[in-house]
């Protein structure tokens, strides 16, 4: 209905810049130069009290003696003069404004208060706020140069946003040098206002923008990130930069898991599930950046090297076995294929050494024949200058060919003189080519994570992924208990319960209070058993003498329980002593020892840890994370990246694991993280898995009180799939229609359902003549955000086989009160009712969400869709922009 908020930042009609000056090489000066420079095609104006023309332009004392209303506006002026701007800039309903001053946030107590003063103002009159404290915005392709900033950025695709200013100038720099071009630079400042998630979202349609950098210091809201980062990295390529590579150590650790994993470690499980790739450097960040826009296929992990030189190719080659590509195994027809083509002499495998008298049909031969082999994803060839080499005539073959293949062709021209022309060539053609084979192999790195992390960016599990559904309300209730008695340990007893109430086997616990019980505890068990101190204060109970194993007989009982006892108060003599707990001796002589864990990220909230198990974990340190929810497919992601996984087939004689025993118990942990927000901290260690199954021998729980929540997962930086918004309904006719929330897999149930609607029907749901949905657009109807969008499809079975019937949907608009809606249902279900049920479900789902108000556009000769929403008690006015549609609302 209303285009994006930030619209006025990123293509303003009109600029005023406070703070402009003809003073040489202040703030003001070069922010308005720039502005003149850059040819900025909308209305500019420049505000200086003090003087009445700046720079050969009119200048204004205030604001408001613009006679036209300004929509962006630029401040540069002392800090303490910012307020007084905002609120004569409220008034006069400017829409954004960039603060580049400093000497808020960042300069103590009177700046925090400055930028309070600020935000409130801002707020009250609902404007937006870049920065303060940043080098400003510059879009190119309009002339925009808000920034101060010594020149222009060149115009092009890409979207870069940065909370560095002083990173962008550097950057900027460098991309002039490199005829690097953007489509938008931002710099974030303090991000008090606007923060990634919001720009991200209005990148997501920008026609522009073909690939978006990020440079991250810090995340504010993970939700808002990690929602709107993940809608941008289904129609766009996102490649970041984080800094600050360390562990957020500052809290006192109960569990394993929570001191060995660190805040990066949940960034990078964060960016790897949102479909992002990461990388460490800012000449890496371009060149993933240049190579993703090339329009190539990513589609694996396994290289092909096509080189003259035998040395340079091995150096590839074990680069890019330490970074964990493979190295492609040739076809028997592609041997075959350059056993023809090339001298007896050639390598006769991977990498694929012409031989250094290699001319351009050696070349083409070799990369095409790579290129056509289904055992490759992707090609790096090496050229080194040699006396028979033509470097511009195997360039020109190269570039011919990567024309004609989607999969990723990568170049490194060695040298300097002799290979000048095949660069320029290259950059002319847009190819990606590098000086060096490392920098190409960590290329081809990044296609290859983009590939997998966007297989994961499309998993969108529920919160319960078994059919024999926990036991939630005992869950809790245990947790309650220890919450009321002012404790967040939980003993070990309550832990085993906890997870025995979601289905994860345990061993079999009791805790005995004196010598004689144990004894009696441990016949009633069953010789030989082991014996653990039960403390809440006490972690690592081996450490402080309190775990004895293997006792076999009713002396070694007694014996066993003094020495625990004495040992604990000798080392531990404030420690709470609950008794000593007792187990059978898990005998398992194929066991391995696994850790699973859960810890809370201060941003990013719950994340699953597993890895090693045993005394050593913290040790070993070998663990590997991710971001619940989990399906099958990302636990198996989660196990493959430890070492432990290669232990975990045939290893030294033991048989291989029951796989999917611990595939339950991950699945199991990640229901207890999205039914459970008051779980922080849980280490299962050791977890026992053999060939038979699983059993969990020890845990630990901490939990803590949260407050009441009307939506169930706001502790949770991905939202799971709603299965609760599962519903069936039966037309008059007796059809049976499931009504569920749409999921990435029903792209082709989408594309059918459109093709199928009438032109009439397509013409009143998009405004416009449509035969069938892009795939960017099918995309961002089935690939959504839960926590800010909704939609409802309804599908009847038929031959084992869904239909789609109807849809509808919201997008919640940036005020986060309203929301803005959609629906069609297919032609044969008009007059069924199915229409009033799905608009019912969805303003059902929107009171639940807190939202106050639906609006959405009708076309006004769709006379079925407005008699539809009159029943539904919405008002409907002609759009003052355009008399053919009707604004239709609904307050709930």
């Amino acid at each position: 209905m209303s285009q994006h908020h930030l619209k006025p930042l990123f293509s303003p009609k009109s600029v005023a810049v406070f703070g402009a000056s003809d003073r040489v090489d202040s703030v003001g000066q070069v922010v308005f130069q720039n502005m003149l420079q850059s040819g900025y095609q909308g209305k500019l104006y420049a505000i200086n009290p003090k003087h009445s023309n700046v720079q050969g332009q009119k200048a204004y004392a205030s604001i408001t003696e613009i006679a036209e209303p300004v929509e962006l506006v630029v401040i540069a002026t002392p800090a303490e003069s910012v307020p007084d701007i905002i609120e004569a800039c409220g008034l006069n309903k400017v829409k954004v404004a960039i603060i580049i001053s400093a000497g808020f946030g960042e300069a103590g107590a009177a700046g925090k208060q400055l930028e309070a003063s600020v935000l409130e103002k801002a707020r009250h009159y609902g404007i937006r706020l870049i920065g303060p404290n940043c080098l400003g915005v510059m879009c190119p392709d309009i002339g925009l140069n808000a920034t101060f900033n010594k020149g222009n950025a060149i115009s092009g695709n890409i979207a870069f946003i940065s909370q560095s200013g002083a990173l962008c100038t550097a950057i900027l720099d460098w991309a002039n040098a490199n005829d690097v071009g953007f489509s938008n630079v931002v710099s974030m400042g303090a991000s008090v206002d606007v923060d990634f998630g919001e720009i991200l979202d209005y990148l997501i349609s920008d026609t522009k923008t073909r690939s978006i950098l990020l440079y991250i210091e810090g995340i504010h809201d993970a939700r808002g990130f990690m929602s709107s980062i993940r809608a941008a990295a289904r129609i766009k390529p996102v490649i970041l930069v984080k800094v600050g590579r360390h562990p957020a150590a500052s809290k006192a650790a109960i569990s394993h898991t929570a001191a060995i994993v660190g805040s990066d470690d949940a960034f990078d499980a964060a960016v790897r599930r949102a479909g992002v790739v990461r990388v460490q450097t800012i000449t890496q960040l371009f060149a993933a950046a240049k190579a993703l826009s090339c329009g190539f296929d990513p589609t694996g992990s396994r290289l092909a090297i096509v080189t003259n030189g035998g040395g340079p190719g091995v150096m590839a080659t074990d680069y890019a076995i330490d970074l964990g590509l493979e190295i492609a195994v040739l076809s028997e027809a592609t041997l075959n294929t350059l056993n023809q083509a090339l001298p007896n002499t050639w390598s006769h495998g991977n990498p694929i050494d012409i031989i250094g008298d290699a001319q351009v049909d050696r070349y083409e031969s070799a990369v095409k024949a790579c290129l056509e082999d289904p055992n490759v994803d992707g090609v790096l060839t090496i050229l080194t200058p040699q006396a028979m080499t033509k470097p511009l005539e195997v360039a020109n073959a190269m570039i011919a060919l990567s024309h004609q293949y989607k999969k990723p062709l990568l170049t490194s021209w060695m040298g300097e003189a002799q290979v000048s022309e095949s660069r320029a060539a290259f950059n002319r053609t847009k190819m990606p080519s590098f000086r060096n084979p490392e920098s190409a192999v960590d290329v081809f790195s990044f296609l290859s994570a983009y590939h997998k992390n966007q297989k994961l960016l499309m998993q969108m599990p529920g919160p319960i992924s078994h059919h024999l559904a926990p036991d939630v309300e005992s869950a809790r209730m245990i947790i309650e208990g220890a919450l009321q008695e002012k404790r967040k340990i939980l003993g070990e007893m309550e832990s085993k319960a906890l997870l025995s109430a979601f289905h994860i086997p345990v061993a079999h616990t009791m805790v005995a209070r004196s010598p004689n019980e144990a004894l009696l505890i441990a016949q009633q068990l069953g010789f030989p058993v082991a014996m653990k101190i039960n403390s809440p204060d006490i972690t690592h109970k081996s450490d402080v003498g309190g775990v004895v194993l293997n006792l076999a007989n009713a002396q070694e009982i007694r014996s066993a329980y003094h020495s625990i006892i004495e040992n604990v108060k000798s080392k531990r003599p404030n420690a709470h002593i609950n008794g000593i707990s007792i187990q059978p001796m898990i005998i398992k002589p194929n066991g391995r020892e696994l850790m699973v864990g859960v810890t809370n990220d201060p941003v990013f909230g719950p994340i699953i840890t597993f890895g090693a198990g045993g005394t050593t974990v913290e040790i070993m340190a070998d663990r590997s994370v991710a971001l619940p929810p989990l399906n099958n497919f990302l636990v198996k992601d989660l196990i493959n990246n430890t070492h432990v996984a290669k232990m975990l087939g045939t290893f030294r004689n033991m048989p291989p694991v029951n796989m999917q025993a611990l595939e339950s118990v991950m699945l199991r942990v990640s229901e207890m993280v999205c039914e459970l927000p008051m779980l922080m901290e849980m280490d299962i260690n050791p977890l026992i898995l053999d060939e038979n199954g699983v059993l969990a021998a020890d845990a630990r729980i901490m939990v803590e009180v949260r407050p009441p929540s009307a939506d169930r997962y706001a502790h949770m930086a991905i939202y799971p799939y709603p299965t609760h918004l599962v519903t069936h309904w039966q037309l008059a006719d007796g059809t049976d229609v499931v009504i569920r929330p749409i999921r990435p897999e029903d792209v082709w149930l989408v594309q059918d359902f459109v093709k199928n609607l009438s032109e009439e029907a397509r013409y009143f749901r998009f405004m416009k003549s449509v035969e069938q949905l892009s795939e960017t657009l099918l995309v961002r109807f089935t690939q959504i955000d839960y926590s800010r969008e909704m939609a409802l499809i309804a599908v009847r079975n038929e031959n084992d086989k869904e239909i789609e019937l109807g849809v509808t949907r919201y997008a919640i608009n940036p005020d986060g009160e309203s929301c803005e809606f959609a629906l069609v249902v297919a032609d044969s279900m008009r007059g069924t009712g199915l229409g009033h049920k799905l608009m019912t479900a969805l303003m059902d789902i929107a009171r639940t969400k807190g939202l106050k108000r639906i609006e959405g556009e009708v076309l006004k000769n769709n006379a079925s869709m407005l008699k539809l929403m009159k029943r539904l008690g919405f008002t409907a006015t002609v759009n003052p922009d355009d008399s053919s549609i009707k604004n239709v609302t609904i307050d709930l």
